[in-house]
C-alpha cells in the first residue's frame, strides 16, 4: 500500500528512502542555481536593454550598414555602455531584501514603456512622465487595453519568473557591501571606456537629435521619475509669487449689467481639422452660423495639457519660458480675482494643473443630476457645461469669469467624447488602440469629436446670446495643444516642443462678443477680423484677457494683447484717466462692487457724447462698466467735467 502522507512505499528500505530524499533534494537545488545580487541584476540589465529599446536602436543605428564592421563595434559599445550604466544605478539600489521587487517592477515598467513607445510613437522625456504622474483613473482607463496587458505580460513574464525562482547567495554584511561597491566602480569604469570609444559618433547623434537620450529605457523612466520627485519636493517649500496685487477695473461704459466672460479651454484640438480654419470637411456648421471671429495662426504654449495650461494662463508664457517659475506664481485668473472679479473654474477634465489653486477661485465639476443623459459613472460629456453656465447665469451676481475646461478630443479614447448623434464621419474608431484601426477611421473619430464641441461652443454662445438682457458677455475658446493622427507614424501628443510637428502645436481660438459690445463700440469686430491672420500664440491670453476685461496691471503688456488698437484708447491712457478718481476700496473678501439690479445706485453723472459714467459723488464709487476704451484726452476732460458737475448736484441737494 502507499502510505497517502508519504512520498514513496514504505515497503521500501528506509536507507534506500533517505538516499531518495537526498537525491531529490540535491537535484531541486541544482534547478534553483544560487546568484549573487550583481549577477542577477546583471542579467536582468542585459534582458531590457536587449528587448524593451527598439526605437533607440532603430534611431542610433539608422543610416548604417550591418555589412560594415565598425555599424557593429558601435552597437556593442553602445550596447555595453547602456548596460553598464543601467547596472551601476540598480545595483546600487539592490538591496538582498529588496532586489527582487525592484527588478520586477523595472522589468514591466519597462514592458510598458516599450509598448507606448512602439504603439504611438512617443518620447518620454520628464515632461511625458509628469503627465503620466498626474493622470486621473479616468484617463488612464482610455490607455489600458488588452493589447498592452498581452504585450507586457509576453515581454516580462520569463525575466520576472528566473527572478523570484533563483537562489540568491547570503554574505556577510560588510562583504556584500564591498562587492557591491567594487562592482558599481567597475561598471562605471567599462561604461567610460565604451563611451569613449564611439565618443565622436555618439556625441554627434546626441547633437543632432537632443531627445534620442529619451528613448533608452529604462533609463529614461527612472530619469523622468527621479526629476519629477526633486521638482515637488522644491516646489513643495517654495512660496507662491505674487502677481498683480495692484490690478483695478477701468469701467466706461454706460449700461449697468455685469459683465461676463466665458474662457473655454479645448482639450487636444488641432487648427488643421476646423472647418472654420480652412479644414474641407465642414466640421464647424453650427459655429459657422454665429458670429465669431476665428483667428487661425494661434501656436500652443506646450504639447501636453501639464505643460500648455500653467504657460497659458501666466504672464510669461512660451517667449520667457521657466517651468518653476511659472508654476509657482500666480496666473492670469489670481489677477483677475485681485481686480475684484467672481472668478469660477468649472472642470470637465483631469483638473487645472495648477491654475485654479489660488485663493478666491471657486472651483467645481459638472453635476451630474443638472446634466441628465450627458453623464456616465464620472465622465460626462462636454455638454454637461452648457447646462452648468445656464446655472450660473442664474445666480450672477457681478463681473465675472468662468473658465470652462472641455474633456474635447483627448485620447485615444475619441469614440468616448461624442453622443451618438454626432457619429457622423464613418467608419469611426471604435477603440483606444489606434493601430487597430485604419487612420480614415482614427481621423473620423477625432473629427466627431471636432463636430461635437462645434456643437458645445455654439450652445454655449445661444446661452449667452440669450441673457443678452441681463449681461454684457463674451466667449472665447482656445486649445491647450493639437494631436498626430498618424501623420508621420505619429499618434497622441506630447512630443518635445522641439521637435514636435505642427499638428502638436497649431490650435484654433475663437471669440464671440455680444451685440452690447461691438454695437457700442466698446470692441471693434472689424479690425479684429483683419488680425484673423496674424501669427498669435499662448502667450498673447493673458495680456489680451486683461485688455478685454479693462483691467489695469503693472503685470499687463499693451504688445501682447490681440485687442490693443481694436478700442478706443489703451490700457496706459486709461491708467492715467484714473488717476484723477481712485478706485472703490475692496474689502478681502469679494463682494459684488454693484447694487443688484433693481436697487438705487445714488447719481449718477453721464456724458451724453461718450457714454462714460464718471464717479457717483454720493458714493464715490466710479461708476460705469464695458469692454471699450477712450482715449486719455477724453477721459481726463470728461473726469474733470464729471468732479464740476457733482459739486453742483451736491450743492443743490443741500440747499
Amino acid at each position: 500500500m502507499v502510505d497517502q502522507n508519504r512520498s514513496f512505499p514504505e515497503s521500501l528500505d528506509p536507507r534506500f528512502r533517505s538516499g531518495l530524499w537526498r537525491f531529490g533534494a540535491a537535484v531541486r537545488a541544482g534547478a534553483r542555481p544560487t546568484l549573487r545580487t550583481e549577477a542577477l541584476v546583471l542579467g536582468v540589465v542585459v534582458f531590457m536593454i536587449a528587448t524593451a529599446n527598439g526605437p533607440w536602436w532603430q534611431t542610433v543605428m539608422a543610416g548604417r550598414s550591418w555589412a560594415d564592421a565598425g555599424s557593429w563595434g558601435f552597437a556593442a559599445a553602445s550596447f555595453v555602455a547602456l548596460v553598464a550604466l543601467h547596472f551601476a544605478l540598480l545595483a546600487t539600489l539592490a538591496h538582498r531584501w529588496l532586489v527582487r521587487p525592484l527588478l520586477t517592477l523595472a522589468v514591466i515598467v519597462a514592458a510598458v514603456a516599450a509598448y507606448y513607445m512602439r504603439t504611438f510613437a512617443v518620447i518620454l522625456d520628464p515632461t511625458m512622465i509628469q503627465n503620466v504622474l498626474r493622470t486621473d483613473v479616468r484617463e488612464a482607463r482610455d490607455l489600458l487595453n488588452w493589447s498592452m496587458l498581452a504585450w507586457v505580460a509576453a515581454s516580462s513574464a520569463l525575466p520576472v519568473a528566473i527572478i523570484w525562482w533563483v537562489r540568491l547567495a547570503r554574505p556577510g554584511m560588510a562583504r556584500a557591501l564591498l562587492r557591491r561597491a567594487g562592482a558599481v566602480l567597475a561598471a562605471l569604469l567599462v561604461a567610460a571606456l565604451a563611451l569613449l570609444a564611439v565618443a565622436r559618433d555618439l556625441t554627434s547623434l546626441m547633437r543632432n537629435q537632443h531627445e534620442a537620450r529619451y528613448l533608452i529605457t529604462p533609463g529614461n523612466v527612472l530619469y523622468g521619475l527621479g526629476l519629477n520627485s526633486l521638482r515637488r519636493v522644491v516646489d513643495a517649500n517654495t512660496p507662491r509669487e505674487a502677481l498683480g496685487r495692484d490690478a483695478a477695473v477701468l469701467r466706461v461704459s454706460m449700461t449697468a449689467r455685469p459683465r461676463v466672460l466665458v474662457l473655454v479651454v479645448g482639450e487636444t484640438a488641432r487648427a488643421a481639422n476646423f472647418s472654420l480654419l480652412g479644414y474641407a470637411r465642414l466640421t464647424n456648421p453650427e459655429l459657422a452660423l454665429r458670429d465669431v471671429i476665428s483667428f487661425g495662426q494661434v501656436s500652443a504654449c506646450g504639447t501636453s495639457t501639464e505643460v500648455s495650461l500653467p504657460c497659458m494662463f501666466s504672464a510669461r508664457g512660451r517667449e520667457d519660458y521657466d517651468e518653476r517659475r511659472i508654476r509657482n506664481s500666480e496666473g492670469l485668473l489670481d489677477v483677475l480675482v485681485h481686480a475684484g472679479y467672481i472668478v469660477k473654474w468649472i472642470d470637465n477634465q483631469s483638473g487645472c494643473k495648477g491654475v485654479c489653486a489660488g485663493g478666491g477661485i471657486e472651483v467645481s465639476r459638472p453635476d451630474v443630476r443638472t446634466a441628465p443623459g450627458l453623464c456616465a459613472g464620472d465622465e460626462c460629456y462636454d455638454g454637461a457645461l452648457v447646462q452648468r453656465l445656464k446655472g450660473e447665469l442664474e445666480s450672477i451676481r457681478g463681473d465675472t469669469v468662468i473658465a470652462l475646461h472641455m474633456m474635447g478630443n483627448h485620447g485615444p479614447a475619441y469614440f468616448k467624447r461624442y453622443p451618438p448623434q454626432f457619429r457622423r464621419f464613418t467608419p469611426d474608431c471604435r477603440t483606444a488602440q489606434l493601430r487597430d484601426c485604419t487612420r480614415e477611421q482614427v481621423v473620423n473619430a477625432y473629427d466627431n469629436a471636432i463636430l461635437y464641441t462645434d456643437h458645445v461652443l455654439a450652445s454655449l454662445v445661444d446661452v449667452l446670446q440669450n441673457s443678452s438682457a441681463d449681461i454684457d458677455s463674451a466667449l472665447l475658446y482656445v486649445s491647450d495643444h493639437g494631436e498626430s493622427l498618424g501623420e508621420k507614424g505619429l499618434y497622441l501628443h506630447g512630443i518635445p516642443y522641439a521637435i514636435a510637428p505642427s499638428q502638436q502645436t497649431h490650435v484654433p481660438m475663437l471669440l464671440w462678443l455680444s451685440a452690447a459690445l461691438t454695437d457700442s463700440g466698446d470692441v471693434n469686430a472689424h479690425c479684429l477680423r483683419a488680425r484673423v491672420d496674424r501669427a498669435y500664440s499662448h502667450d498673447n491670453l493673458f495680456h489680451s484677457v486683461l485688455g478685454l476685461l479693462n483691467v489695469s496691471t503693472s503685470a499687463y503688456r499693451a504688445e501682447r494683447d490681440i485687442f490693443e488698437g481694436c478700442r478706443g484708447g489703451t490700457i496706459r491712457s486709461r491708467r492715467i484717466a484714473g488717476a484723477f478718481s481712485e478706485p472703490a476700496s475692496r474689502s478681502p473678501a469679494r463682494s459684488p462692487r454693484r447694487p443688484r439690479r433693481g436697487r438705487t445706485r445714488g447719481l449718477q453723472v453721464a456724458d451724453r457724447r461718450t457714454g462714460l459714467l464718471r464717479q457717483d459723488p454720493v458714493s464715490g464709487e466710479r461708476l460705469g462698466h464695458g469692454f471699450g476704451r477712450l482715449s486719455g484726452v477724453q477721459q481726463r476732460a470728461t473726469q474733470l467735467d464729471a468732479r464740476d458737475a457733482g459739486v453742483d448736484v451736491l450743492r443743490r441737494e443741500r440747499r
